[in-house]
């Protein structure tokens, strides 16, 4: 046969017969270095089934919190003894006032449009949880505080609750709470309803996210049991004997130290907080076990920056050791959180 005549091979050369591949090659399919194995990308494929309308109606929910909870952080908050009280004094205020509701707002409109509505639902499910807790305690800062005044540490500003009015900000934030309750008695409710599966590529990390994140629970309510911000205590010289003596001086109360309502809000936020912790890593699939983790994220990061808030913005204020070690632990499960999203069975570190 003329050489012309001869058809090419496979590899485009004309004129020689194309060279066998080995089954090795034609397994991977020619898979350059650092490319994800078919096994590893198997068990990672997303299966996504119909978004059921209860799913939507939680997204809905969520987002409408968001926005009422940034609506909340610029108005008046309480008027305390004649002083209105207001979150957002700067820029920066601005933006630590916004970290939760902006989130709540991304999230919830994801997971109305019924884009990877477990992830969603787990985050609704989590931030619910830990809202009913922190709605008990704002009825008792606004409603109930008066019944025994006490310092209180509110948007920065140390008050004495002897008087309290509320304000459209404090209104607005209860509404967020409260919706955030519903988003996340719907998330309950929707989630046997939610297909969304995957291969179960994130596995072999659960138990050691779920032990981490068990420590940064339990450390976390060990921290919030004492006040992120406090009054430093003063030092007195005697005039007589001339030795300074250190003098306590009344501070903020903490989270357990509040009567009433307030005491069982705390005791539920603990209560929730660790068992979310307990809980968030065994989510199925993958991007679950991702949206529970980024809202105790969420909540550790707005809780730890908001006494970080109230120590620069008072001068009768400082940062507490537990304030520190709250917004460590805070970094430490945004950390969990985006290793739990990068995780790929076999090669953590390939997205």
């Amino acid at each position: 046969m003329p050489a012309r005549d001869r058809a090419p091979d496979r590899t485009g050369t004309p004129g020689r017969p194309g060279a066998a591949r080995s089954p090795a090659a034609r397994r991977t399919g020619g898979l350059r270095a650092g490319a994800t194995s078919p096994s590893a990308a198997a068990s990672d494929r997303l299966v996504v089934g119909q978004v059921p309308v209860l799913a939507r109606a939680c997204g809905l929910l969520l987002l409408l919190a968001g926005l009422a909870g940034a609506a909340a952080a610029f108005p008046t908050y309480l008027v305390v003894g004649g002083t209105a009280v207001s979150p957002v004094q700067g820029a920066l205020d601005a933006v630590v006032a916004l970290v939760a509701p902006v989130a709540s707002v991304a999230v919830g409109a994801g997971l109305l449009l019924g884009r990877v509505p477990r992830f969603g639902l787990a985050y609704a499910a989590v931030t619910g949880a830990l809202a009913v807790g922190r709605l008990l305690i704002e009825l008792h800062r606004g409603q109930g505080s008066t019944t025994r005044p006490a310092v209180e540490v509110l948007a920065g500003e140390l008050v004495l609750t002897s008087s309290v009015e509320v304000g459209a900000g404090w209104v607005l934030g209860v509404v967020a709470l409260g919706l955030a309750v519903l988003a996340g008695l719907t998330a309950f409710a929707a989630w046997g309803r939610t297909v969304m599966e995957d291969g179960g590529g994130l596995d072999p990390l659960r138990p050691v996210l779920a032990g981490v994140a068990v420590l940064l629970g339990v450390a976390a309510v060990l921290a919030l049991a004492l006040p992120a911000a406090d009054v430093p205590d003063e030092v007195v010289t005697d005039p007589r004997s001339g030795l300074e003596v250190v003098v306590d001086q009344e501070g903020p109360q903490a989270l357990l130290e509040r009567p009433g309502l307030a005491l069982l809000g705390g005791l539920l936020l603990a209560g929730a907080l660790v068992l979310s912790a307990v809980v968030a890593p065994s989510l199925r699939p993958r991007l679950a076990a991702v949206g529970g983790l980024l809202a105790v994220a969420v909540f550790l990061l707005d809780s730890a920056l908001g006494g970080l808030r109230g120590a620069w913005s008072s001068p009768d204020l400082e940062w507490t050791v537990p304030g520190i070690g709250l917004l460590v632990l805070a970094l430490g499960a945004v950390g969990l959180t985006l290793l739990a999203w990068r995780w790929r069975r076999g090669s953590p570190a390939q997205g």
